[in-house]
């Protein structure tokens, strides 16, 4: 048994298709599903229920293959360890970061990567919380920037900021000339756009509704924030954003306005969440440093504690 077959079974499990597993490893479908077969042999269990509707891991293979997923995590942890030894700024970092955040954040610590740690390269990941955190526990992410703290006892976090959220309306907007800093009570919220399920700002911008439940559904399922800020300079109602959002660029239209909430509660903390047997942490730290620096003024920066 050598950690190839364990990676192997692993992508199979995940693929559920021998096709799939070998052109996600690179290996000849032929190559991958003999070396299965090997495995199994060794093994004397069956892991995987081959048919013609396709692949089904076994019991018996999906206690192994949790396993496999350590051993697998574990080796990368040795591997990093050893590169540490020898330059612990250096090597790959992969970093999640949810569509609420990417877009205006990592444009504002980037440009400052070469200076600050040149030989550090890192791997971005774009998605929503749920599939962060669950890379995060099966070691396919060394750190996500998320908008929630960690609920798994394997995950910890640090603080980066915090960040008030603002309603974005149309040009001409009664509140736009009745109130400098609205709250929710002052919005229809009928004419509230909000991102679609699955997205933790929705969940939150929701928490600050009232009443939340008396709200109307709508067809719109939108996954960017920069569609629903197209859809209020249109006249199709109004939306909410983090304000770090307020200093992009599409904010800067005539037929926008954009006013601070006052509600209590209307902010949230974004986090840097990683394993806590990370070993990377002088890198983490690092960048955590380089991400801190390129924050604006709109945000506030309670924790200066890094790792």
């Amino acid at each position: 048994m050598n950690f190839r077959d364990l990676d192997y079974i692993c992508s199979v499990a995940e693929h559920k298709h021998f096709g799939k597993a070998a052109m996600a490893c690179n290996v000849s479908q032929p190559t991958l599903s003999g070396q299965i077969r090997k495995l199994e042999a060794r093994l004397g269990v069956t892991l995987f229920e081959r048919s013609h509707k396709g692949v089904r891991t076994t019991r018996i293979g999906e206690e192994i293959i949790t396993i496999a997923k350590e051993a697998l995590s574990a080796a990368d942890r040795i591997q990093s360890v050893a590169a540490l030894a020898q330059n612990p700024l250096s090597g790959r970092l992969s970093l999640g970061l949810i569509p609420t955040i990417a877009p205006y954040l990592i444009p504002r610590f980037v440009k400052n990567l070469g200076a600050d740690l040149p030989e550090l390269k890192i791997h971005y990941i774009e998605d929503i919380t749920p599939r962060l955190n669950e890379a995060l526990l099966d070691g396919k992410l060394d750190a996500a920037i998320l908008a929630t703290p960690p609920e798994e006892d394997m995950l910890t976090a640090i603080e980066l900021y915090s960040e008030s959220f603002w309603v974005v309306l149309p040009k001409g907007h009664k509140l736009s000339y009745t109130a400098k800093t609205p709250s929710m009570s002052d919005i229809d919220t009928d004419d509230l756009l909000l991102l679609t399920e699955g997205h933790c700002f929705r969940d939150q911008a929701l928490s600050i509704c009232k009443p939340a439940q008396n709200r109307r559904d709508q067809s719109l399922r939108a996954t960017s924030l920069e569609t629903l800020i197209n859809l209020v300079a249109a006249g199709q109602g109004v939306t909410l954003v983090p304000a770090l959002a307020t200093e992009s660029g599409g904010l800067n239209q005539s037929d926008l306005i954009l006013r601070k909430l006052s509600d209590m509660g209307a902010a949230r903390t974004i986090y840097m969440t990683f394993r806590k047997s990370f070993p990377q942490r002088e890198a983490l730290s690092a960048l955590i440093k380089t991400i801190r620096t390129g924050l604006p003024d709109t945000v506030t920066q309670r924790v200066k504690r890094v790792i």
